[in-house]
Formats: structure tokens, C-alpha cells, sequence
């Protein structure tokens, strides 16, 4: 296939890029920035500029969408509505304007609320800007989809994806953890659903024999582990048997991160910490992924494995213990 993946450049998007190439497809990245590992096959533009991914969308079968503003701090705030709903939009139009029948789109599980266990059919109530923007692109790609009963829409909603080379929030708490500088806030009870690049890529490509309709799915790696659960699994990898030197009640840490917000708003800087990552930090973030096993979907890697083999990529101390694929 002739495949067009926006945010091609990024985490994910590098990693599918790989696999299709592997798998013989003809792929063009369309991104803001180039590749590291693929610059021949990048077009750079603006998820924003419709004349530009119009372009670059000519003579493609399928388009990957996966660009998106995603961190916490993104200033001004307005920008997750900008890239990510304007540019649901002008994803949408240019696979309209291109004959281009099949969309995969990489949405978020944080279009759910927080503190329960989440399923496809849980009605979306996100607590963040972020969340509200992933939701409202879903929304113009039904629409989208519907216009015509040929066209395929998958939306997949991951939860934190980590991995080799990532420097997301799953990275940040190994790294912690690993330079001894970890320190808990709560009980480090609360499930969170997490999910590794070297299965989410498989699916992605999965995804791309789904017949023609609506599918949804979300997408994390099981069993879910508590933040005390991770803490232990990494520090078995590194070889150690450590708990958090500094713990903090949830409330005063959060009554703290909101004065840092303030702080943050009239000193227009950003910082680590912030009232919305306490949050994320201490709730439950799980979803379910039972409707994967539904669709005959097998990730490479348990979650374990995954993550000892994060460890030992990232960290050189880490157990070289051998990684071994299900």
C-alpha cells in the first residue's frame, strides 16, 4: 500500500514507519520536523497548513493520523484545538479530496474520566484540554466515516505508551526510579494502564486488514500494575530491592501544584510538576482491552518483558537478562 503517516518523525510514528517499510509498503511521513532515521521520506509541513497535507496525501491508500499536541504544559492552551481538532479536520478533507478510504487514528484514553475501568462503551467525560480536543477529532472522523459505507475508520485509543527512546512519563518514573530520586505521592495503590511501542506497532499494522466500517479499540498491555507494582518490576531489572526515599500525601501535594500553576501562569514559565500531572500521577487510569483478544489481535511482548527490556536499553546497569518474545 501507498500509506501516508502524520507525526511520522515522533516515538511511534518512527517505529511504525520501520515496520511498514519491513513489510514493503511505500510510505511518506508528513511532520513538522524530519526524521531521524528516515529523512528521504519526510515531507515537512503543518498539520495545520490543508494545502500542504493535501499535498503530500496524492496518491496514497491509507492515512495514519498521529500527530497531535499531547503534553501537559502546551501553552498557549488553544493549540490542542488548533492541531489537534483543526487538524482532525484537514486530515479528514484531504482523504476526501484524495480518493483516500481508510484512516487510522491514533486518539487517547484520556477522552475517559478518571477512577474506573474503561471500556469502549464508556461514555467519554474528559477531565483535561487534551482529552477534550482527542474527542472532538474522534468526532470528525465519524462524521467523516459515515459519508460513505466504503470507507474504513479505525480509532485506537492508547494508554501511556513507552519504550526504547522514549522520553514520556512512563521514562521519567524508570529514570527516577533508576537515579534514586523517586518520590511517591499517595498510597502507590492506583492501576494505570500503560502499553509498549513494540506492540501498539504491530496493531497499528494490524489494523490495516480491518474490512471497511467503524472500529474502536483501546489499547493498553495487561495486567494493569499499581505505581508500587512498576516500582518493584524495575527495580528487580536494576538489580536492587529500594523504596522511595520521600513520600507525600495526594492533598498537600496537590494544594502544592496548584501554587506552582499560579506561579507557572504569572511568571509565563513551565514546570515539572503541575496540579493535572498530581492528578494523572495518583488516579486510576485503567482501561480494559478485551475487545483486542475479540479482534485476534497477540502482542509480541508481555508487559513485563517490555519493560525489563526498556530497562536494559535505557539504563546500562541494568540485568542483561535475555528478552524472550511469547
Amino acid at each position: 500500500m501507498k500509506i501516508l503517516v502524520t507525526g511520522g518523525s515522533g516515538f511511534i510514528g518512527t517505529r511504525l514507519v520501520g515496520e511498514l517499510l519491513e513489510r514493503g509498503h511505500e510510505v511518506t511521513i508528513f511532520d513538522k520536523k524530519s526524521s531521524s532515521q528516515y529523512p528521504d521520506i519526510v515531507t515537512i509541513g503543518d498539520i495545520r497548513d490543508i494545502s500542504a497535507l493535501s499535498k503530500a496525501a496524492v496518491g496514497n491508500n491509507v492515512i495514519y493520523h498521529l500527530a497531535a499536541e499531547h503534553t501537559d504544559n502546551v501553552r498557549p492552551i488553544s493549540l490542542y484545538n488548533d492541531v489537534n481538532v483543526g487538524g482532525a479536520g484537514n486530515v479528514a478533507a484531504a482523504a476526501h479530496a484524495n480518493g483516500i478510504e481508510k484512516i487510522i487514528f491514533t486518539s487517547s484514553v484520556a477522552v475517559y474520566p478518571l477512577n474506573l475501568l474503561a471500556s469502549e462503551e464508556t461514555p467519554p467525560a474528559p477531565f483535561n484540554e487534551y482529552g477534550r480536543s482527542k474527542y472532538m477529532a474522534e468526532k470528525i472522523f465519524h462524521k467523516w466515516g459515515i459519508e460513505d459505507k466504503h470507507r474504513t475508520l479505525i480509532i485506537v485509543r492508547p494508554a501511556a505508551i513507552f519504550g526504547e527512546a522514549n522520553r514520556g512519563n512512563v521514562y521519567n518514573l524508570l529514570r527516577q526510579i533508576y537515579e534514586n530520586k523517586f518520590v511517591m505521592i499517595g498510597s502507590g495503590r492506583n492501576k494505570k494502564s500503560i502499553g509498549y511501542v513494540g506492540n501498539i506497532v504491530p496493531f497499528l499494522i494490524f489494523c490495516l486488514n480491518l474490512p471497511s466500517g467503524a472500529h474502536l479499540f483501546n489499547y493498553a498491555d495487561k495486567p494493569d500494575l499499581t505505581t508500587n507494582e512498576l516500582i518493584e518490576i524495575t527495580n528487580e531489572a536494576l538489580g536492587r530491592n529500594t523504596s522511595p526515599k520521600l513520600c507525600f500525601p495526594y492533598y498537600p501535594a496537590l494544594f502544592a501544584a496548584y501554587l506552582l500553576d499560579i506561579a507557572a501562569y504569572i511568571l509565563n514559565r513551565k514546570f515539572s510538576i503541575s496540579a493535572v500531572r498530581i492528578k494523572k500521577f495518583c488516579a486510576e487510569t485503567s482501561v480494559s482491552a478485551d475487545r483486542l483478544k475479540m479482534a485476534g489481535f497477540e502482542a509480541p511482548y508481555t508487559l513485563k518483558e517490555a519493560l525489563r527490556q526498556t530497562i536494559n536499553s535505557e539504563f546500562s546497569c541494568a540485568d542483561e537478562a535475555p528478552i524472550l518474545m511469547k
